[in-house]
């Protein structure tokens, strides 16, 4: 419970933990922009050794994240990307690629959140003095992704490959990718080893408040760095935020497997409610989601419903609602929310 409320709406809504308050109170800082921030420097130095890359660099948000990430593998306005066509970068960032790297989004339609490899190798710009034709600069792809699917170690491997025959480097959209290795049951650097970058979310579902991790070679990162500085990302005394950055990479990580358990927990007492039809086969990570069939209450009516109740849910998103589980949500709130919706008319 947050606030005196369940809020299943999304893992985002996370707040810090007690020790991630005292640690951001105690943070030693400086002013990052000029690399003086020791705590800052210190979880950029964790993240890449958790992933096994030679860099990080500290973001406010995944968005800019990526789009970081985004503006600096592009080179040329008008160089293309290949990604899923629900991925959140074509979903969910407004635009920001076409805005800020002038780049050229070629999406593939995705099969359960994987792009066919086959159209991806399609879909690659092999000819680069075609003057009709703009270059591919990069392959991207989420893992786990907003539906809550999460892409294999093989996937993975796969996608690489395809991308070094072609010479492209391969971003992953990693803003839940330890939900995705605790779904896996491997450690992050077995699937790390398979992308040039990754942008990594540490308030999703890891409670710190704010912020997101960059990691990739030295060379990249340090481009990256001067992107950052461009769109308005360079921070002074963020090690207060780092500070609480550092609990989620390494305590906070550890626990995802019991949001996974208590999720399907959730969509298996989902299914006793009539009118709704429960996708438990997607149910990978935190994510539950179902449809209202011959349910009493519309989403906009269940939504208020819910809210008056002191549950606090999302309307559906293209005919799906969407519960979330995450640590302020426990086994005995989800029973409330099941009970509730049961008695709804």
């Amino acid at each position: 419970m947050i606030n005196g409320k369940i809020d299943l709406r999304s893992d985002t809504v996370t707040v810090p933990t007690d020790e991630m308050r005292q640690a951001m109170c105690e943070a030693i800082v400086g002013d990052d922009v000029y690399g003086d921030d020791a705590t800052i420097n210190e979880l950029e130095r964790l993240a890449a050794e958790r992933f096994g890359k030679e860099a990080a660099l500290f973001l406010p948000t995944g968005t800019m994240s990526n789009q970081v990430a985004v503006f600096t593998y592009v080179k040329n306005r008008g160089d293309e990307l290949i990604l899923p066509d629900n991925c959140h970068i074509v979903t969910h960032e407004v635009g920001a690629a076409a805005v800020i790297a002038g780049a050229q989004l070629r999406t593939v339609q995705n099969v359960k959140g994987e792009m066919p490899l086959e159209m991806v190798e399609h879909y690659i710009r092999k000819d680069p003095t075609d003057i009709h034709q703009p270059s591919t600069v990069l392959i991207s792809y989420e893992n786990a992704d907003s539906d809550g699917q999460v892409r294999s170690v093989e996937y993975m491997k796969s996608v690489w490959e395809l991308a070094k025959k072609y010479d492209l480097p391969v971003h992953v959209d990693g803003a839940r990718i330890f939900n995705a290795a605790a779904y896996l049951d491997v450690d992050v650097k077995e699937m790390a080893q398979y992308a040039d970058s990754i942008s990594v979310c540490l308030s999703k579902g890891l409670c710190a408040p704010v912020g997101s991790v960059l990691v990739g070679p030295k060379e990249f990162i340090e481009r990256a760095r001067r992107k950052r500085k461009i769109l308005g990302g360079g921070m002074r005394q963020a090690g207060i935020l780092a500070a609480a950055g550092i609990i989620a990479l390494t305590k906070m990580t550890d626990r995802l497997k019991e949001d996974h358990e208590n999720a399907a927990y959730m969509a298996e007492r989902l299914t006793e409610v009539k009118g709704l039809e429960v996708y438990k086969e997607r149910q990978q990570i935190d994510m539950v989601f179902f449809k209202l069939k011959d349910y009493p209450l519309d989403s906009a009516q269940l939504v208020e419903y819910m809210a008056e109740n002191n549950v606090i849910i999302n309307g559906e998103d293209n005919g799906e609602m969407r519960y979330v589980a995450h640590r302020y949500v426990s086994r005995e709130e989800i029973d409330t929310v099941i009970e509730l919706m049961k008695q709804a008319q």
